[in-house]
């Protein structure tokens, strides 16, 4: 007998409809599985003899051959179990074929015979065609995201055969199975002090603009790039449907309402792979941190202890928002439209420029400098140093602007962004920055300066120009850009302070 079952499988965060079909035939007591499966597929066999026998189900004594269609395409992970397993209770004629009509099936098998929830459930539920899907518990706030089947969530085999013989309801889908992430309880009110940076955490949010911190330890460069997110304006629904398709292949958890609504936050150790960064593998492509920070920030503390191959693998997706994998065998494309946030001390020991106090030699301090390639710090818009509070800030100063006072600010200026048709300043088009960002006289003049003294490069100009943009938009003025509010954008970029006998520059703090 001959059972066919409708599945999916996971290849980056894209589903592909799979047809799962089930021979048995008389003769000694083998099972195959053909098809391009991986070892966790191949695996299937043991797992779903030993669920079908917890369950009080015979296991069928002859010939089982299972083929996984289209046989072009690896078959990767345990999710293909109950679709294997009810194709062959209907292929062994203990299950009529009509009761499965039109339903999928996705989830891994349990040796007792529970089902277990699967990394990537939504993009492989939008892929399919059934009327209904059988999944998880676990897995069905997350199926539900996909409007499409409906969504069937026994929570073992046994709850699954009743139902489809007819002998009891189906369960009720629980209304919510997902891990809770609930965001850390931080407020921009928390820093003291620190008044050019808190201006570019908010121009950095107000208009997409990458930031680099550099300071010494203990300055609060990383205090002040967690806040970040908080001032952020949620995800719109297409963002909001990527970023929680890159969660679910990756197996991060997900908010209790299944949908990805707050801007994520990653921030990778420095000692992480080119892999772990951009996405890829051998075999299983999968997406890196970049695609994680999908609309969200990318925070990258110590910048200068990563690998320079792996920092220089972000200029692409920072100037197309989606990151392209490559392998002999398989391609992927991943969505990578992040804020990245760099924070580095200004040398190995983190005290240049306090006399004295640098114990690294000229030679350590170039190397440093060497880690971010001259490509990759012309992509950050915003470059602030930071230095240690003041004590008179730290004991006396009455507590700054709260994230909810900061995020008006920000949220007026993206309804600006919204108006020229980008989601943010940094995203509007060259050809476009004429008729929208015009500079009065003053504002050509800095321009031409910065660009004649070798400050700034010509996408290092475009780039000053929305920022400059931004911060009009945060004063509340209207364009043509006057000189004023360039120089201040060139001041946030390109002005520079010269350590003795040092390679390295460092933006210079407002007076």
């Amino acid at each position: 007998m001959l059972a066919t079952i409708p599945a999916s499988v996971l290849s980056g965060i894209t589903g592909h409809p799979v047809s799962v079909e089930v021979h048995v035939s008389v003769g000694l007591p083998t099972f195959t599985v053909v098809g391009l499966p991986d070892a966790a597929c191949r695996e299937a066999r043991d797992r779903v003899r030993a669920a079908l026998l917890s369950s009080g189900v015979k296991w069928p004594p002859g010939r089982i051959t299972v083929n996984l269609a289209p046989s072009g395409i690896r078959k990767e992970g345990p999710g293909l179990d109950l679709a294997i397993a009810m194709g062959v209770l209907v292929a062994d004629d203990q299950l009529p074929a009509e009761a499965l009509a039109d339903i999928a099936f996705l989830a891994e098998l349990g040796l007792d015979g529970r089902l277990r929830a699967v990394p990537g459930v939504l993009p492989q539920v939008r892929c399919m065609e059934a009327n209904a899907i059988v999944v998880a518990p676990e897995s069905a706030v997350e199926a539900a995201l996909a409007n499409g089947p409906v969504v069937r969530a026994p929570s073992t085999l046994q709850e699954l055969l009743s139902a489809l013989r007819g002998e009891e309801a189906w369960p009720d889908p629980p209304v919510s199975g997902l891990a809770n992430t609930r965001d850390e309880a931080v407020d921009l009110a928390d820093v003291r002090g620190q008044h050019m940076a808190r201006l570019g955490l908010e121009v950095a949010a107000a208009g997409g603009h990458h930031l680099l911190m550099i300071g010494p330890p203990g300055a609060g460069k990383t205090m002040l790039a967690r806040r970040l997110p908080g001032l952020l304006p949620p995800l719109d629904e297409s963002t909001a449907i990527e970023a929680t398709m890159v969660h679910s292949a990756t197996g991060l958890d997900l908010p209790s309402s299944g949908l990805i609504r707050r801007a994520p936050w990653q921030a990778p150790h420095h000692s992480a792979s080119m892999i772990a960064l951009v996405g890829g593998g051998s075999r299983a492509l999968r997406p890196g941190a970049v695609s994680c920070a999908h609309g969200g920030v990318l925070f990258l503390d110590e910048m200068g202890e990563f690998a320079p191959q792996a920092l220089d693998a972000l200029r692409q997706p920072l100037e197309e928002g989606v990151i392209r994998v490559n392998r002999a065998t398989a391609a992927a494309s991943f969505p990578a439209r992040f804020l990245l946030v760099g924070a580095m001390n200004p040398c190995p020991c983190g005290e240049l420029g306090q006399p004295g106090m640098c114990r690294c030699t000229p030679l350590a301090r170039l190397r440093y400098a060497r880690r971010l390639s001259g490509p990759l710090l012309d992509r950050f818009d915003l470059r602030i140093h930071v230095g240690r509070p003041e004590v008179s800030d730290l004991f006396d100063a009455p507590p700054g602007e709260s994230s909810a006072e900061v995020r008006k600010r920000v949220d007026q200026a993206r309804a600006a962004a919204r108006e020229r048709g980008a989601a943010s300043n940094s995203e509007l088009p060259d050809d476009t920055l004429d008729h929208q960002a015009p500079l009065d006289p003053d504002a050509k003049s800095l321009f031409s300066h910065a660009i004649a003294e070798g400050r700034l490069t010509a996408r290092g100009f475009q780039r000053v120009r929305r920022v400059a943009l931004t911060l009009a938009d945060l004063a509340g003025q209207t364009p043509p850009l006057t000189g004023e509010i360039v120089a201040e954008a060139l001041f946030m970029r390109t002005e520079p302070v010269t350590v003795a006998h040092d390679p390295w520059t460092l933006p210079n703090a407002r007076p």
